[in-house]
């Protein structure tokens, strides 16, 4: 199936382009910004050789939803959706720190506390966990920003403060607006037999000085969901958690010998096996949304978000 894994728009107004490792950013006459989720899969802050067939319309349809499930409690950054793959919104300078919040000792978390460490990001942790098990009381782990493919790094408040990083009165606001926004996540899972165990989020300030939240939100690129339904009976037996995130891809990475290390080949993928990986975002996309995935057409990806996109900057 087509998949799109890069582009090279010329938009009207256009004055560059920005590459992430999963979406690509095209500011518009210095006033908005057009993001266009790819098919790319990122992991270990790597970029796999293959696309995903329809991965870039899920990750853009759960975060424009996620935007607006929860702009009555924190304001963001999304103006319109032209395209299934694309949003729009205000031309924002962002934080650069990822405001990571954890519910559960999972994933990375996990795996710094299998080895030893009971301090993450400044905050400590107890003893006697499992993984996988419930925290007291959710936490935030923050990391910096990587650029240009560079790993993200695991940083304290007190020294995002200390190296001038944000602002503490900045930083409190991002705190707040993470706190409410996983509370949010935290419910609306809940309402779908779901579970969300850890997520992160980002921010930005606006031309106007206004701190809102910007790039995705609660999608299983930027999120870990366990199934409710036996969760705890998989606890108490030690057995592995029912989840829907991009942590399988992770798994099959590690039992495949490689983590994003130097030196580590990335495993081969085949066709078969990316299936599998498409089928499981939709599964993911329809639990969390609570409806049907209606696959966009992807006859011609490239010219179809490059006519809705000029079409509404064109009528602007």
């Amino acid at each position: 199936m087509n998949t799109i894994t890069e582009t090279n728009f010329q938009f009207p107004g256009q004055q560059t382009v920005y590459r992430g490792k999963v979406r690509e950013v095209y500011p518009i006459n210095d006033d908005l910004l057009v993001m266009v989720a790819t098919d790319r899969l990122s992991a270990f802050d790597v970029v796999m050789p293959k696309g995903i067939p329809y991965k870039g319309q899920i990750l853009n349809q759960i975060a424009t939803k996620f935007m607006s499930l929860t702009s009555d409690i924190v304001p963001n950054w999304l103006i319109a959706t032209p395209d299934p793959n694309v949003a729009v919104g205000q031309l924002c300078t962002p934080f650069k720190v990822e405001m990571v919040i954890r519910g559960y000792l999972a994933g990375h978390a996990a795996r710094e506390y299998a080895l030893g460490k009971r301090q993450l990001c400044g905050v400590t942790l107890a003893e006697g966990l499992k993984e996988n098990d419930k925290l007291p009381e959710p936490i935030i782990t923050p990391s910096t920003k990587a650029d240009n493919g560079e790993h993200d790094e695991d940083i304290s408040r007190q020294d995002i403060i200390a190296k001038g990083i944000v602002t503490e009165a900045d930083y409190t606001v991002l705190e707040q607006y993470t706190k409410a926004l996983y509370q949010r996540g935290t419910e609306i899972a809940a309402s779908r037999g779901l579970i969300l165990v850890d997520t992160k989020y980002e921010f930005g300030r606006t031309k106007d000085g206004q701190i809102v939240l910007i790039d995705e939100i609660h999608t299983p690129d930027s999120s870990r969901y366990f199934y409710a339904d036996g969760y705890q009976e998989r606890q108490d037996r030690g057995e592995a958690q029912k989840q829907l995130s991009k942590e399988f891809v992770r798994q099959w990475l590690i039992a495949n010998n490689f983590q994003g290390k130097e030196g580590q080949e990335i495993p081969v993928m085949t066709d078969e096996y990316i299936q599998t990986v498409s089928d499981r975002y939709i599964e993911l996309y329809e639990q969390i949304i609570g409806e049907p995935f209606v696959k966009a057409d992807i006859t011609n990806i490239e010219e179809r978000i490059n006519t809705n996109v000029t079409n509404y900057i064109s009528n602007l």
